[in-house]
């Protein structure tokens, strides 16, 4: 047996436990870079409840902003030199990035260039799309807050960053990016919208699932893998239909963080590589994209992972099933029918995808998530499944 596993220095999980953002900050630095992925954290409070707490335990902090959407080269450019304006990164600084994944991918991007960058654009930096730049210098370390259940970024090596200009959705990675504390209180969940919980949810439970069957999971990534799904499955409807359960809140928090520690060591998959694609050429929100193309997911790699999807069965249903296969086709109707309860379309087009962008779908989804697929695809079968599913 043999496998790595990168995660978060410290875990702080349970209800409330945000307040404990003042002695956490304070066992990394004393002066704290804060970034918010939602300004109605900063309406309610939220922030200056974060910040008090912190200068109390003698971390003073500097506001650098909010994003709402996902980060593009632009934003993160802009806040580096705003960072830099105020006298730049000096010994004890830290950064807190508290939002969904956008905000936490936004604080990740700061805290690794922030020591790094010397004048260069991220973009310089980024897979695919760079200039093969690395980062020489550690990251500062980070407390990464989520306030949605999806992306698990508070628990990965990566920040997504794109650029509509030029059309593209690549990742800033490195083993270091890996925030030192992931604080994670469900409580700051509640306040979601429906569609957010829904859609984030439903990427928590695609990662779990692409994650658990690509080749470079291990046997320590599946058994997360196994338990984020074994807690998501059965609580993501009471979520959506009540957004105050504190026991459906608890665990949707603790499954995409964990789905964050299994794609973070073990990849993922072709729901995901096509879903970077339809977000930048498309406009499709990443998790609704992930919702609508994880069934098309597990049909394509059916007969790739059949053991794996076959143990996945007994999370929906507790019966016996005559064969392997009875059971992981089983395992996909019922993934199937739990989109389509939480409304989740059934088709590409009913995205907004129009018929003419899927062959341009089909190179722009062959990033770093495409590669962790259990099933190589040619450009022509990914274009016919594309096709399919249109």
């Amino acid at each position: 047996m043999r496998y790595d596993l990168l995660i978060p220095r410290q875990v702080v999980f349970g209800w409330g436990r945000r307040k404990e953002i003042g002695q956490r900050a304070a066992a990394l630095g004393r002066r704290a870079w804060v970034v918010s992925g939602s300004r109605t954290l900063v309406a309610n409070g939220i922030m200056d409840q974060l910040r008090s707490q912190m200068q109390a335990h003698g971390v003073t902090s500097e506001f650098l902003g909010t994003i709402s959407r996902e980060p593009e080269v632009a934003d993160v450019d802009q806040m580096i030199r705003l960072l830099e304006s105020r006298g730049g990164v000096r010994t004890g600084d830290l950064v807190v990035a508290i939002g969904g994944g956008a905000g936490i991918d936004l604080g990740k991007a700061l805290a690794a260039l922030a020591p790094n960058a010397e004048g260069r654009s991220v973009q310089d930096y980024l897979e695919g799309v760079g200039t093969g730049q690395k980062l020489v210098n550690d990251p500062l370390p980070m407390v990464a807050i989520p306030t949605t259940a999806g992306t698990g970024s508070e628990a990965t090596k990566n920040a997504v960053i794109s650029s509509r200009e030029q059309k593209f959705k690549k990742s800033l990675r490195d083993d270091r990016m890996i925030p030192a504390v992931a604080l994670i209180d469900p409580e700051l969940m509640v306040s979601c919208p429906v569609a957010v919980t829904a859609w984030s949810g439903m990427d928590a439970i695609t990662q779990l699932i692409e994650s658990l069957v690509t080749p470079r999971s291990t046997v320590i990534t599946r058994a997360l893998s196994m338990e984020g799904l074994r807690t998501a499955i059965p609580w993501i409807q009471t979520a959506v239909r009540q957004p105050d359960s504190r026991p459906a809140r608890e665990a949707l928090a603790h499954a995409a963080f964990l789905s964050g520690v299994t794609l973070a060591n073990a990849g993922l998959g072709f729901a995901h590589g096509v879903a970077a694609a339809l977000g930048v050429l498309c406009d499709v929100p990443h998790g609704l994209a992930c919702a609508m193309l994880l069934p098309v997911a597990l049909r394509v790699n059916q007969a790739c992972c059949e053991p794996q999807l076959a143990d996945l069965a007994g999370i929906f249903a507790t019966r016996a099933w005559s064969t392997p296969a009875a059971a992981a086709q089983f395992t996909i109707e019922s993934v199937t029918a739990l989109g389509r309860e939480l409304g989740v379309p059934a088709q590409l087009r009913e995205l907004g995808v129009r018929r003419e962008q899927l062959s341009a779908l089909v190179p722009a989804s062959r990033g770093n998530s495409m590669s962790g697929n259990p099933r190589v695809l040619s450009d022509t079968e990914l274009l016919e499944i594309l096709e399919e599913c249109w």
